[in-house]
């Protein structure tokens, strides 16, 4: 449709995935090297600038690959969300999923044979065909980033730094991705649709007596009760320091609009100032 394709042109302007032209930029260019959706490829190119390569080309497969989580049989939904808790980090899914992965990994190394990899993944409700694809895909990524010549960071999964860097590298992609939980009961308002959607089943916050007020999402889902998967917790003012201007001005009127105006006019007033003088 007409409007589809206007608004795919105006998520890869805001991308910087195009000049002025309306071609690809440079940026552009190397961004279609992935296989992947650009808001994804642009993540994986910040976190060249911010060091976490490793971690968010983990994410970037585990995001490709179909849902790891299986749907738990009649009676052992507990028993399987206690497994997945084990997984679970604070900071959000998207870290979680790295936690998936990376236990996934050394179960495959310690054991000796499929039937025993198999065993853990149903053992944890998780799916084994879903976690080797993973593993192919971010295989895959790896040979792309050689072939283009990106460097790709050492591991620090877990410290401070490495995880507000993995946050940094999410938002360039996914700032338009935002929502936030209008009445603290965790109904999110998404800020360009302004459609009200809850947390997937599958959200390591679903259930949980934290539920962060900022998020960002990866996807938006009509189908499964207007819920939002897989969600991670961000800051209003990590926001707005890596929104593209231009697209905070475009974003329609609310409340959570007004919330993040007065964060950039509290972190740069002096150039707030001049902005109302002109």
């Amino acid at each position: 449709a007409p409007e589809s394709l206007m608004q795919a042109l105006e998520d890869l302007d805001y991308l910087a995935a195009l000049d002025n032209d309306g071609n690809l930029s440079e940026f552009g260019i190397i961004m279609s090297e992935f296989p992947l959706d650009p808001q994804l490829s642009k993540s994986i190119l910040a976190s060249c600038e911010f060091d976490c390569v490793d971690e968010m080309l983990t994410i970037a497969a585990m995001l490709t690959a179909p849902n790891c989580f299986l749907h738990a049989p009649p009676g052992t939904e507990e028993i399987a969300l206690t497994c997945w808790r084990k997984f679970s980090h604070p900071a959000g899914d998207h870290f979680t999923l790295i936690n998936v992965f990376n236990a996934f990994k050394e179960a495959s190394a310690n054991s000796t044979s499929q039937c025993n990899n198999e065993k853990w993944c149903r053992d944890y409700f998780l799916s084994c065909s879903a976690l080797r694809m993973a593993e192919i895909i971010r295989a895959e990524l790896v040979e792309i980033m050689k072939r283009i010549e990106l460097p790709i960071s050492e591991p620090d999964f877990g410290s401070k730094e490495n995880i507000l860097s993995i946050k940094k590298s999410l938002l360039s992609g996914y700032f338009m991705h935002i929502a936030r939980d209008v009445d603290g009961s965790g109904n999110y308002l998404m800020l360009t649709h302004r459609q009200v959607a809850q947390l997937h089943p599958f959200s390591s916050y679903y259930n949980t007596r934290r539920i962060p007020e900022w998020v960002l999402f990866h996807e938006f889902s009509i189908s499964e009760d207007n819920s939002i998967r897989v969600v991670s917790e961000i800051s209003p003012d990590l926001f707005v320091e890596l929104v593209p201007q231009y697209y905070f001005s475009n974003l329609p009127p609310s409340e959570s609009k007004d919330i993040l105006q007065e964060v950039i006019n509290h972190l740069s007033p002096v150039s707030t100032m001049k902005e109302e003088q002109k």
